[in-house]
């Protein structure tokens, strides 16, 4: 009998260590704002204020543009076409506003990759001001993407898509440096490094063009350590944040319009997807159990916006 109870025992736990375990939901998914696709409203990324406001970055239109809670929209910043236009951006032509932050003073900060040197860069609005002006200019060679603020280590971290690096650069502005070009970071054809986040003494980028996400240690000293890759098979990933529940991750996927999942163990599953109205889904933004999503709208469909769900713990990993 305790060879029998032994031999329960051990099914038992063995079918637990292969049982999926529970994982996030998105619920209650619903449109907050729809912006113009005819004026190069592409939503690209996301930035949750204190007051849950979202400041969206705009690719075509070049703008910055604050959505309120009760989807109401203004335009903050509008960035003018280079001298003589704007087809010298790496690989994709156009001058565009990428990645959006807040920086500790609460000043919205974006990127703009303008293909020219002494536009192309990190700039910076203060809090009521009309006018954003260049703190971290960046070579005209690069591709600008995502920007996130490393308030502890005082500085910008930035992805270039095209070179295949990160940038950093003191928050008070200044030159830039190249923090990490790492191989696992180049683009195949297109963008390599992409979204950007600062999460568990790592760094952790999306390679877009490979369909991964890399974790990147940081070392006593801020250096970059090797990077190594945490999760594959995520065709067009773009943005990404992490669900609060460890090392789990909200990931969007432009290729294929959806927002997955990446559970520890780097396996994924699909929560949304075109049939939830994702359209070239670019970026998710977690806060406070709500997930931002924009859409951009660039490789298909015409109705870029901003959508908001609710987490819940449930499902199957």
């Amino acid at each position: 009998m305790k060879a029998v109870r032994a031999f329960a025992l051990l099914a038992t736990t063995a079918l637990a260590a292969c049982a999926p375990t529970a994982g996030t939901e998105l619920t209650d998914v619903r449109v907050l704002a729809e912006f113009d696709a005819a004026a190069g409203q592409n939503a690209e990324s996301i930035a949750v204020e204190p007051g849950g406001d979202a400041v969206i970055g705009m690719i075509g239109a070049r703008q910055v543009v604050r959505v309120r809670g009760d989807g109401g929209a203004k335009v903050l910043a509008a960035m003018p076409l280079p001298a003589g236009g704007d087809g010298t951006t790496p690989v994709v032509g156009a001058a565009q506003v990428t990645g959006v932050a807040r920086d500790p003073g609460g000043a919205v900060v974006f990127l703009y990759a303008a293909g020219r040197g002494g536009m192309t860069g990190i700039w910076r609005l203060p809090p009521g001001a009309t006018e954003p002006h260049l703190i971290v200019p960046l070579p005209a060679d690069t591709m600008p993407n995502a920007l996130i603020v490393d308030e502890a280590a005082g500085r910008f971290l930035v992805t270039d898509s095209t070179g295949g690096r990160v940038w950093e650069a003191p928050l008070h502005g200044g030159e830039p440096a190249v923090w990490s070009a790492d191989p696992a970071l180049a683009p195949s054809r297109f963008f390599g490094a992409n979204g950007l986040k600062l999460h568990g003494g790592a760094v952790w980028v999306s390679n877009y063009d490979r369909g991964t996400i890399l974790r990147i240690p940081v070392q006593p000293s801020g250096a970059a350590g090797p990077a190594t890759v945490h999760a594959t098979g995520l065709a067009g990933v773009d943005d990404f944040d992490f669900t609060g529940r460890d090392d789990e991750i909200l990931a969007a996927l432009n290729d294929t319009s959806e927002v997955v999942v990446v559970a520890q163990d780097g396996t994924h599953r699909v929560l949304l997807d075109g049939g939830d109205g994702l359209q070239g889904t670019t970026a998710v933004v977690v806060r406070d159990g709500t997930a931002f999503i924009t859409n951009g709208a660039l490789l298909g469909g015409d109705r870029p916006a901003l959508r908001v769900a609710r987490l819940v713990a449930g499902g199957l990993d």
